[in-house]
């Protein structure tokens, strides 16, 4: 029988070459992923809405907060107010823009904060096992108990409202789900052939955990950051429509769309925009979610 002998550069050498990459996890996932059109256009349009909220403010000829009496609620197209103005004459579109920029960024400072405190807690608490773990996780089962929302309303009556506060506040409560999720993937993963092997080469619990649990965890967390930043986005904006959350001159889309409420019959556009762009940056972090899930989940390969 004859051999095939393989030389660097071949015409076979680099076919198996690219037949051994296409089989990587992450690049089938890829894949995958773009072949999903509504994750596709989530990521398009969640692209443009933060090149929007990045440099729309610039582009706009009116402060977020520029005061113009004369336009007491100008509508749409009127005294050079694309979006209209709303009670004090403020431009809608510089406010939305502005708003938007609060928005996002509280969802991604808030979820890192979740994100880094979740899955640190979770890998320690599922690789550890024993009585750290049950130590570890009754305290998560107590801060579970009390209301989400009062928690956040709670840390916010008690140290004031600011928007560095609302970053902390709301990534302090997220993270417990994160942690959940994390113990549980890091149960099943400790028990596989290659953590024993970084066991048996003499590596300490913490380069494990770094070196070999958490970079393991990516697919499920992941997922999960892309559907929990739109559920900090909501939180905020409860808490604005509250009136404990961003505090005006600033704007957040909460604050816009508390405000447009209020004068909904007078000034519909100060309600209708601001919800549209909501549920815009809504459903996009949801397709963008749903479709790393199926990218991602090895039951769907």
């Amino acid at each position: 029988m004859s051999q095939i002998t393989l030389t660097p550069g071949s015409r076979t050498t680099e076919l198996m070459g690219r037949a051994v990459k296409g089989r990587s996890l992450w690049d089938d996932a890829r894949r995958r992923l773009l072949r999903n059109r509504a994750a596709v256009i989530g990521m398009a349009v969640l692209a443009l809405l933060v090149l929007a909220a990045a440099i729309g403010p610039f582009l706009v000829p009116f402060a977020y907060d520029e005061i113009n009496k004369n336009d007491v609620w100008a509508p749409p197209l009127a005294a050079g107010h694309l979006l209209g103005a709303d009670a004090l004459g403020r431009d809608l579109l510089a406010r939305l823009l502005w708003g938007l920029r609060v928005s996002l960024g509280i969802g991604a400072v808030a979820t890192a904060v979740s994100l880094i405190i979740g899955v640190a807690w979770g890998a320690a608490a599922g690789y550890l096992g024993g009585v750290v773990d049950e130590a570890m996780m009754r305290i998560v089962d107590v801060l579970y108990s009390l209301p989400y929302i009062f928690f956040v309303i709670l840390l916010m009556v008690t140290f004031g409202s600011n928007i560095v506060l609302i970053f902390l506040a709301i990534g302090a409560v997220e993270w417990l789900t994160m942690a959940r999720i994390v113990r549980g993937q890091t149960l099943s993963l400790k028990q596989k052939e290659f953590i024993e092997a970084a066991r048996a080469a003499g590596l300490t619990r913490v380069a494990i955990i770094a070196r070999h649990i958490v970079p393991n965890l990516l697919g499920p967390v992941v997922v999960y950051v892309t559907l929990t930043i739109p559920g900090i986005i909501l939180a905020e904006s409860f808490l604005s429509f509250l009136g404990l959350g961003v505090q005006p001159p600033m704007a957040s889309l909460g604050t816009l769309i508390a405000d447009g409420a209020q004068d909904m019959e007078l000034a519909p556009w100060l309600l209708i925009f601001p919800s549209i762009a909501m549920a815009v940056t809504l459903m996009c972090f949801n397709f963008i979610g749903d479709g790393l899930r199926d990218a991602i989940d090895p039951k769907d390969r």
